[in-house]
């Protein structure tokens, strides 16, 4: 039987993942880009999925070092290189499974950033401000009214950025305590909200409404966060570019300031302020608890502090 080219063989095993394991479209994006990467070396090589072997694979990781890639994006290759090819196994398209037995780099799992929690106070101060400057045209009050609301209700939340930008226009409901978030593996999970962000939701709602009745810019959509695009909301991208601008306007180095950043901040700050892990690790929508506790960091910290500060034999 003639071999499947890798494209096909692609398009199965992304359809596998979405319909058995419920992934996402960014990460069957990442898998496909990957994917195709390792195709074009393999086909430069002579090979293809279906007929490369252990050091054709082995060549594609050495490949892959001497073009600069950290050891991080090298295991995230090696890691879809391994899940296609037990699909091509399971599906007997392959007797057997060349990856099997190679190992990826090592690499130590790094910190996430975080802001400090004044940090994120100047941001949301700055936000305020500006969504509340009486000089601003109707436009700019409606862009910076939203991003002052985008703000609040992230650091609220902690909600992944893509689930944001994709909120409902339900969200925004009167008396909305809690929403409802779709996640990751379309998975729903209730997130509450605090009172500084239902009240940026309202006062964004007043602005996307004076937008709508004068000169009907924004057209009515089902989206909190609509657009002209073709996802019929805000894009992810939009946003990350607004925020760093803002950290600029608040002192804030722009790059050490993304959606991602401030996800974490909500985490570390929960933490620090005595939270329970489960309960954040609900929060954050994480299925494996394993992944809420690269914050535990901002725990320890917490206790060394407590230790310094409360044992009776500590230097004073």
């Amino acid at each position: 039987m003639r071999a499947l080219p890798d494209i096909r063989l692609t398009s199965l095993f992304l359809d596998m993942l979405a319909a058995e394991q419920g992934a996402g479209d960014n990460t069957l994006q990442a898998y496909r880009r990957d994917l195709e990467d390792f195709s074009a070396f393999l086909t430069r090589t002579g090979r293809r999925f279906a007929d490369a072997d252990t050091q054709a694979l082995r060549d594609y990781l050495a490949d892959l070092d001497s073009r600069g890639f950290k050891s991080s994006s090298v295991a995230r290759r090696l890691s879809a290189m391994r899940h296609l090819f037990r699909f091509l196994l399971s599906e007997r398209i392959r007797s057997d499974d060349p990856a099997a037995i190679l190992s990826g780099p090592k690499r130590g799992r790094s910190l996430p950033k975080v802001l400090s929690i004044s940090d994120v106070d100047r941001l949301l101060a700055c936000a305020r401000t500006l969504s509340d400057d009486p000089k601003s045209s109707g436009a700019q009050r409606f862009r910076t009214t939203r991003l002052y609301c985008l703000l609040e209700v992230l650091y609220a939340t902690g909600l992944r950025v893509s689930e944001l930008v994709a909120l409902p226009l339900s969200a925004a409901g009167r008396d909305a305590r809690m929403i409802v978030v779709r996640g990751k593996g379309n998975k729903e999970r209730l997130v509450p909200l605090n009172e500084p962000s239902r009240a940026a939701m309202a006062g964004y709602l007043a602005a996307m409404e004076a937008a709508q009745s004068g000169k009907a810019t924004i057209e009515r959509s089902k989206w909190l966060f609509p657009s002209f695009g073709e996802s019929g909301h805000l894009t992810r991208q939009h946003f990350a570019r607004d925020l760093k601008e803002l950290a600029a306007h608040a002192g804030l180095s722009p790059r050490l300031v993304s959606p991602h950043v401030l996800r974490h901040a909500f985490a570390s700050h929960l933490l620090h302020n005595g939270a329970d892990l489960r309960i954040v690790q609900t929060l954050l929508g994480h299925t494996d608890i394993s992944t809420t506790q690269i914050y535990t960091h901002v725990v320890a910290e917490r206790l060394k502090s407590l230790v310094r500060d409360l044992h009776p034999l500590a230097e004073k």
